[in-house]
């Protein structure tokens, strides 16, 4: 069958496109794309090349089992110059060719005619498209570098529509997970956070003794424990979010806490925001966030305080929370479980965790970590 036989082309172009439309991976497609060229430019192998930002070329896919994939062209090899011009160039040898010998792999060497066209669009260069014969076949024709070439081009806009089919779907994940997270943190964590006070203050005023004090404290163990278990599910669907997630809500949500810990207290916290919370990343936000919602527990259950005030800031490239209260100052009896979360969290982010407590003048809790 000729090398450019137009039912060919139109079999391997419409298989591309189907595969690109129907929302597959880029990387599952490159292949696809590189056997087709080979089988329509009559060669025994192909070879799809991705530019890297330094302008070299990396092998991503081949037509063959035994194709060099993971070689890496020099920026100055006829294939890098293709892809960075958009005209194809071709070989009869492409180990003696003066142009091309300089930058031949030690495993292509057993190939001779060679050709390599652009392999993209013109807004997107994805790389270059190459194919090769052993060394004594038939050099590649004029008519079949042309069809290469709009193979190449149409093959590469496939591609790119198969990338923003994929990110458009990642997009569409991230968007999901992060509101399944935001609904776990917003509802039922606080929930969870506000009946478990609600039992703690139950227990302080009824003195509750013996099995039915233990029975109230295992319910309110458990429910830590699912605020823990939802926290950690929380974390995980937001951990997939794309690197340098920032989190664009942190202000709603420190007054979201404030609101719960006023309806336990009786008496909304004053709350004071200094700089700007949306450029604070993702994971920062969420330790900030626990940071607040602990010094605000410590508050309702031990403080008998009456006033509460709240100070978060992002500024001079630290975010802080301050929670002061006037109340008795934290017993000494009482288990320090909360603050230990505290403290584990500032460090864990390279910061810091003060606590001044004293029963005249109430309690500070200042949490501070580098943006």
């Amino acid at each position: 069958m000729s090398a450019v036989d137009p039912a060919r082309i139109l079999a391997a172009s419409t298989e591309i496109t189907s595969a690109a439309l129907a929302g597959d991976d880029p990387d599952s497609v490159l292949p696809l794309v590189v056997r087709h060229a080979a089988e329509v430019a009559g060669a025994d192998l192909g070879l799809a090349m991705i530019t890297a930002s330094d302008g070299t070329l990396a092998v991503e896919a081949s037509s063959g089992t035994a194709g060099p994939i993971g070689v890496v062209l020099s920026s100055r090899s006829s294939a890098a110059r293709a892809a960075r011009t958009g005209v194809p160039v071709t070989a009869d040898d492409f180990t003696t060719d003066p142009r091309t010998a300089p930058f031949v792999p030690r495993s292509l060497r057993g190939y001779g005619p060679f050709a390599v066209a652009p392999f993209g669009t013109r807004e997107r260069r994805i790389g270059a498209l190459a194919v090769y014969r052993k060394k004594g076949e038939r050099p590649f024709s004029s008519d079949t570098v042309g069809v290469l070439t709009a193979f190449a081009a149409q093959a590469g806009l496939a591609v790119v529509l198969a990338e923003g089919f994929t990110a458009r779907h990642r997009i569409a994940v991230y968007e999901e997970r992060e509101r399944i997270a935001r609904d776990l943190h917003d509802v039922i964590i606080q929930r969870l956070y506000a009946t478990g006070v609600q039992l703690d203050l139950l227990d302080r005023r009824l003195k509750l003794e013996g099995r039915e004090a233990r029975r109230l404290a295992e319910c309110v163990d458990q429910l830590d424990a699912t605020m823990a278990e939802v926290r950690a599910t929380v974390r995980a669907l937001r951990s997939a979010d794309p690197a340098g997630r920032v989190d664009a809500d942190l202000r709603g949500s420190i007054l979201a806490e404030a609101r719960i810990a006023g309806e336990l207290l009786d008496r909304e916290p004053d709350v004071r925001i200094d700089g700007d919370l949306t450029g604070v990343p993702a994971g920062l936000a969420d330790h900030a966030r626990a940071a607040l919602r602990e010094a605000l527990s410590n508050v309702v259950r031990h403080s008998g305080a009456l006033q509460v005030s709240i100070v978060v800031g992002c500024v001079g490239g630290r975010l802080s929370v301050e929670v002061s209260d006037d109340g008795c100052g934290i017993p000494g009896g009482v288990a320090r479980r909360g603050l230990r979360h505290l403290e584990e969290r500032a460090l864990a982010a390279g910061g810091t965790c003060e606590v001044r407590s004293s029963a005249l003048s109430g309690t500070t809790i200042l949490w501070s970590v580098p943006v």
